[in-house]
């Protein structure tokens, strides 16, 4: 298991976390395409506390569990994204948190102070790193970062016995990242899926099938978007040029690079964005861009002109995944509360709200109920032939990131 440090940012690194932080996946609301994070101050925070040389390396791990209260103290704190689980109309109450309180008796402290994953990370950084409580019983967050907590050791191993129903409805694209082989440690909350998205009145008859259009058809000249996430705008490039994002060489993120560069040199791409995108392509500035599934949904239900392709050559898709912590308190109920949203009806509330990929199977009649367009659009609900082109980004060393990030951040120009 990988030793923790301190982390040590590199001048690239700072810059795509600041990206992220001021108009990417840090930016992104979970449910208003126009809400604005506090970028400035997260920036600030995030990125001091990730630099912050004070804490001593913690020692390799394989999870630390404390005694499990769960039997005599029927609580669980949930750590989440602002925006992340459905309301009622009083936008006060979340119905499906207050089931599971009704049926088992367990009252979930509900918590939105995830932000960004770089911030929450300098967040509770210090305390796992000490071998100490969080004071979380379940937390939220991003493939990427998931896999760094697994790595050190930072998160306890979940008890397949109170799990039953996640175990049988997890959906199969989602069963076994590179990460978490078998989700041993880890079940999705949702599923994020980078796909093209385009204008048909400003496309104005211009045929959109792939990626390589985005980058070589003249008619699109500086119509085009690409993202400033680093994992999106490679992955759909190298999948476009027949490689496995999940199985790539040094060799083979240097030719995207190169790919991406000739078209940032030649002006066929107007920019890369995080999800301001969905302004540029409302309004017809872009006519296609490469965008996320979630934005795509609204922006669909929003206009008429905005419309949605899953490549030929398969589309990126990210996670992002319920965890216990270390020294949990109550990691049995934290076990039985990630089992609940694994069953139809919960998981159809959870998707019709926040209108991401649903990574429960078997959920299509619950939510037929709630909302039947939600139920039909594969945005939410992939079928079979959509979730067979599904590929994920493959885990980074920290030389990797630190490498790709330098050459990701040349090209975009931050």
């Amino acid at each position: 298991m990988e030793q923790y440090e301190p982390d040590r940012l590199s001048p690239a690194r700072a810059a795509a976390m600041r990206r992220s932080f001021r108009n990417g996946r840090a930016a992104l609301s979970r449910r208003s395409l126009l809400r604005a994070s506090a970028g400035g101050a997260l920036a600030a925070g995030g990125l001091g506390a990730l630099s912050a040389c004070g804490i001593p390396p913690a020692a390799q791990t394989s999870g630390v569990s404390s005694e499990d209260h769960s039997a005599k103290e029927k609580t669980v704190s949930f750590s989440n994204w602002t925006e992340y689980m459905d309301v009622d109309d009083s936008e006060e109450r979340h119905p499906t948190l207050d089931e599971f309180r009704r049926r088992t008796g367990i009252t979930v402290k509900y918590t939105e102070d995830i932000n960004d994953n770089v911030e929450f990370f300098g967040k509770v950084k210090p305390q796992l790193a000490a071998g100490q409580p969080t004071g979380r019983d379940l937390i939220c967050v991003t493939d990427w970062l998931a896999a760094r907590l697994i790595r050190f050791g930072w998160v306890q191993k979940l008890d397949a016995s109170n799990l039953p129903t996640a175990y049988a409805r997890l959906s199969q694209q989602f069963r076994s990242p590179d990460w978490d082989p078998g989700r041993a440690y880890s079940y999705p909350w949702t599923g994020i899926s980078t796909v093209i998205a385009y204008n048909k009145k400003a496309l104005d008859g211009v045929e959109v099938t792939s990626v390589s259009d985005l980058l070589d058809n003249p008619r699109l000249k500086g119509r085009v978007g690409f993202l400033s996430e680093m994992r999106d705008s490679v992955g759909m490039t190298l999948l476009d040029m027949g490689k496995d994002p999940g199985r790539f060489t040094d060799d083979d993120f240097d030719a995207a690079i190169a790919r991406l560069q000739k078209a940032v040199d030649k002006g066929q791409i107007r920019r890369f964005t995080g999800n301001d995108y969905t302004s540029d392509l409302t309004k017809g500035d872009l006519a296609a861009c490469l965008a996320w599934a979630g934005d795509v949904v609204q922006l669909k239900a929003d206009s008429p002109d905005v419309g949605f392709l899953i490549p030929d050559s398969g589309y990126l898709t990210s996670t992002d995944n319920l965890l216990v912590p270390n020294k949990a308190r109550h990691k049995t109920n934290a076990e039985r509360l990630i089992d609940y949203y694994y069953e139809p009806r919960p998981a159809a509330r959870l998707a019709a709200y926040i209108n991401y990929v649903c990574p429960v199977d078997g959920v299509k009649e619950e939510l037929a109920k709630i909302d039947e367009d939600a139920a039909n659009n594969p945005l939410i609900l992939p079928d079979k032939a959509m979730a067979a082109k599904s590929r994920a980004f493959r885990s980074l060393s920290a030389e990797e990131e630190t490498a790709y990030e330098e050459k990701f951040a040349k090209l975009t120009g931050a």
